[in-house]
Parts: structure tokens; C-alpha cells; sequence
């Protein structure tokens, strides 16, 4: 579904990204792994169309969409929940759910708003509530539920858990396990990667701006040697 081809990104003069390569086949689930400052979010924001690549091709569905403005991709069936949330503070719980309802690309509304409340019920006390009045755990619930409601058939979250209680990032994890059994494909990036490899079916390993290691989750659950000289652990 998604393929991304030797994408060069710069910021200035900083080469952030070199001559990356990824592929997500729909339905299917990507962790995006590496240490901070490796380029995982400007991977991101370059494939969403927030930054254009200097060389190289993003293509969906074989179209080539390298540099599409992000609205645009949104169209186009991709859900983004990005790192720090992105709310909007000043609508209420309801009101950012709603303004971003829509049929997905093939006329699809498997996710409506009585769904979202049925995953998140948390946010049914709290409809009324200002974005800004809410914990970090549900800001982060309403972000996904808002990128649901968009009815996506690829979904990218960007540190979901990051800052979150315990009890929070347990919730968080087993909505992003549901999300993965209705066939909606997920790339994930977090700093948990044993929880990542246990959501996803292949993962990649960034390092400098290049992707240097690229595996089943399930072969690097079973060597985890193979990620201590990147990730340190």
C-alpha cells in the first residue's frame, strides 16, 4: 500500500534522512524503531507531506504522492496521531471528534462516534470538557479516537505512550491491538520495543538517518541481541 523509495530530507543544511526505504502492505502492522534523533519523526512528517523530501518517491497504491500537502494524504485513507497529541484546545471532547468524521476512502464508516465512545469510555464523562481540561492519558485517547473517526485504512502513531501512566499505557496498547484485528494497517513508533514487536508483523530499525536493520518482529523477539547495539538495550 505504502512505499517509500531512497527519500533524502533535509533540515538547512542537516541531512536527516539518507536514502530511506520502507514498505507497509495494507492490513499489515510497522514498527518504526531507534533512539532518539534518528529521524523517526521526520521519517513521518516526510511521508504525511509536512516536510518534502530533497530526492526520492513516496508512492500509495503505486501513485506516485511524494510531497502531497497533508490534507491531502489524509484523503487518501491515512490516520496520524503525532507525537504531543495535537488537539484542539479550545474545542470541546465532542467537537474534535465530530470535525473530523468522515467516510474512508472506500465509503466506509465502520468508525463512528458511538464506536469511539465504546473504546475510549473514558471520554464519555468528559464530552463536554475543553481539550485543554483534559489528563495527558485521555488528550492522548481523544488524538487516536480523532484519527479513527477520519475511518482510515493506515493508521500512524507517533509515541502514543510517552509520558503516560502505567494503567494509561495499558489501555493505550490494548486499543492499538483492536485496531490492528479490524485490518486497519498501523506503523508505530515507541520507545517500548518489546511492546512493539508484540503489536506489529515486521519492524525496522533507524540509525543516523538510514534504516539499518529490517526483520520480523517476531525473529527479533526471539534474538534481542540484534537490537542492543542500536537501541541500548
Amino acid at each position: 500500500m505504502l512505499t517509500v523509495t531512497g527519500i533524502n530530507t533535509y533540515y538547512g543544511d542537516s541531512h536527516i534522512l539518507r536514502g530511506v526505504d520502507v514498505e507497509l502492505p495494507a492490513s499489515t502492522s510497522v514498527g518504526l524503531l531507534g533512539r532518539n534523533g534518528m529521524g523517526k519523526t521526520t521519517l513521518i512528517r516526510t511521508l504525511m507531506g509536512y516536510v518534502r523530501p530533497a530526492s526520492g518517491q513516496v508512492k500509495l497504491d503505486g501513485q506516485d504522492v511524494t510531497g502531497w500537502v497533508p490534507e491531502r494524504m489524509a484523503r487518501r485513507g491515512i490516520g496520524y496521531v503525532p507525537e504531543g497529541r495535537g488537539i484542539f484546545p479550545n474545542l470541546s471532547v465532542k467537537e474534535n471528534l465530530l470535525m473530523s468524521a468522515r467516510a474512508g476512502i472506500d465509503g466506509q464508516r465502520a468508525w463512528t462516534f458511538d464506536r469511539v465512545m465504546a473504546t475510549f469510555p473514558r471520554l464519555t464523562e468528559r464530552l463536554s470538557h475543553g481539550g485543554q481540561q483534559l489528563s495527558g492519558g485521555e488528550q492522548q485517547m481523544l488524538s487516536i479516537g480523532r484519527a479513527l473517526m477520519t475511518n482510515p485504512r493506515l493508521l500512524i502513531l507517533d509515541e502514543a505512550t510517552e509520558g503516560l501512566a502505567p494503567l494509561i499505557v495499558a489501555e493505550i496498547w490494548r486499543v492499538i491491538a483492536d485496531i490492528r484485528s479490524t485490518g486497519i494497517a498501523t506503523l508505530i513508533v515507541d520507545r517500548d520495543w518489546r511492546k512493539v514487536l508484540g503489536h506489529t508483523d515486521r519492524a525496522v530499525v533507524m540509525e543516523k538517518g538510514r534504516i539499518v536493520l529490517a526483520s520480523e518482529s517476531a525473529a527479533l523477539v526471539a534474538a534481542p541481541e540484534a537490537l542492543s547495539a542500536l537501541l541500548g538495550v
